[in-house]
């Protein structure tokens, strides 16, 4: 038994018996293809797995054909999965498989000449957050664990209008209003714009899963801009900024989505990132849909 942990503990031969799993009986040549490695790496892994029974092989002709033995999986699963408890283990794992086949993430990525320590102040910066995101700045401590909120500070767009924050329809439900106070006007070090103790529109919020200056950042995000995003369940949106020379790969993935969530959620992150891409390479605000929707909402700073 020592010798199938020892085989299943390395990902290439998992990928192998994967491989055999999806079609039995294949040659070395045709295993070959599958991996990014060479042709003797291959054998090497075929013989760790064979030793442990795993693998069985026949010879066709001048072909060596190899075949999924799965009986030494099915002895550790009979050690130590009782008869009464196999139902509720088959159970458990059936739901977990049905779980994150129903969920999907969203991934963008965009090249920005900047350092990573000015992307992360963009990110993180109330004032500057709002000069990219269709005047919605964002309030915080920026520590793990803690809240966030993200708030435009002024009334709904008109009607007809696409575009909200992260997606393609209006703002059309009533979303809260509240009095920014307190931490609630911190937003990395400055208030949000054009606005002090000031009624704004939350447009979303959520937990800082992980804080890592000035390289990550891992948050919760649950949508408040209108009914049918709030019934959409809690999401997750993580930033990773990455130098590369003078400038910084930044990846923004959403995910965490329920399988065919709401095209809102998502669907603003491309103009949200092209307008964080002009802002710190040209100083400048750059016009979008979106942008165009949202400026007449904001009240004077």
């Amino acid at each position: 038994m020592d010798d199938v942990f020892k085989a299943l503990a390395d990902p290439t031969r998992r990928s192998l018996l994967d491989e055999l799993f999806k079609e039995d009986g294949q040659t070395l040549g045709s295993l070959e293809r599958h991996l990014p490695m060479t042709r003797f790496g291959v054998m090497k892994h075929l013989k760790v797995l064979e030793r442990a029974g795993l693998v069985t092989t026949r010879r066709r002709g001048r072909e060596k054909l190899h075949y999924l033995n799965a009986v030494p999986i099915r002895l550790v699963h009979d050690r130590w999965v009782s008869k009464y408890a196999e139902p509720w283990a088959a159970m458990l794992t059936g739901l977990k498989a049905r779980i994150e086949e129903q969920t999907m993430e969203k991934v963008f990525e965009i090249y920005i000449k900047t350092t990573p320590e000015r992307l992360w102040q963009a990110i993180t910066d109330g004032e500057m957050r709002s000069k990219y995101s269709f005047g919605v700045g964002i309030s915080s401590d920026w520590t793990p664990g803690s809240s966030y909120e993200a708030v435009h500070p002024g009334a709904l767009p008109r009607e007809g209008h696409p575009d909200p924050p992260c997606g393609r329809t209006p703002w059309r439900a009533h979303p809260e209003r509240h009095t920014l106070t307190g931490a609630g006007r911190q937003a990395g070090g400055g208030t949000l714009k054009g606005t002090s103790k000031q009624a704004g529109v939350a447009i979303s919020r959520g937990e800082n899963l992980e804080v890592e200056p000035p390289l990550r950042l891992v948050q919760s995000f649950d949508a408040l801009w209108g009914e049918d995003v709030r019934a959409e369940a809690t999401s997750r949106v993580t930033w990773e900024i990455e130098p590369v020379g003078d400038s910084c790969r930044l990846t923004v993935t959403h995910d965490q989505l329920r399988e065919g969530a709401n095209e809102e959620l998502f669907g603003g992150w491309p103009m949200i990132l092209s307008g964080l891409k002009t802002l710190l390479e040209t100083g400048e605000l750059l016009t979008t849909p979106g942008s165009l929707m949202y400026s007449a909402t904001a009240p004077p700073a």
